[in-house]
């Protein structure tokens, strides 16, 4: 399978349970805390219902997704989206699938009203670094020249 060849959708509710198994195994795969698949698929079903939380996934497995939430846009009247999963299975990866699913991501976000998204990632993942950079995202500000961006988190 490759990326040309790959079928990407947006996600329904009817998709929780498959998207909840791979976000699951997302969360496995890099040592994060989970609350099992059942526990991602009932907040995943819950949060697709809604207008602020969409998701596509990939392949016929499905062999990928991504989730995405929106919010209204501080500087324009338009909105913002926040890539907050991007997944393939390890697998399939380096097939291209994950440039399908950005590429659908994006057309998801216009469709949404954005005029601007964001994400953040690990350092050390340079594949997900290598395809946002492919894709035209920056970690820099102002332009290439600019200081780099930093994304911190905290739990509360």
């Amino acid at each position: 399978m490759s990326g040309k060849n790959v079928t990407v959708r947006e996600a329904t509710p009817g998709d929780a349970d498959d998207l909840g198994r791979l976000l699951h195994d997302f969360s496995v795969e890099y040592d994060d805390e989970t609350p099992g698949a059942a526990a991602f698929a009932a907040r995943l079903r819950e949060l697709l219902a809604g207008d602020e939380t969409a998701a596509v996934v990939a392949g016929h497995g499905p062999d990928g997704f991504a989730i995405v939430r929106f919010r209204p846009s501080l500087y324009t009247p338009a909105n913002e989206c926040y890539l907050a999963e991007l997944y393939v299975v390890p697998a399939l990866r380096g097939n291209g699938i994950g440039r399908a699913i950005m590429d659908a991501v994006l057309d998801l976000a216009r469709a949404h009203g954005c005029d601007h998204i964001d994400l953040g990632t690990s350092v050390d993942d340079v594949a997900a670094r290598a395809l946002y950079e492919r894709m035209g995202f920056t970690n820099r500000e102002g332009g290439p020249d600019g200081p780099s961006m930093l994304y911190y988190e905290r739990e509360l």
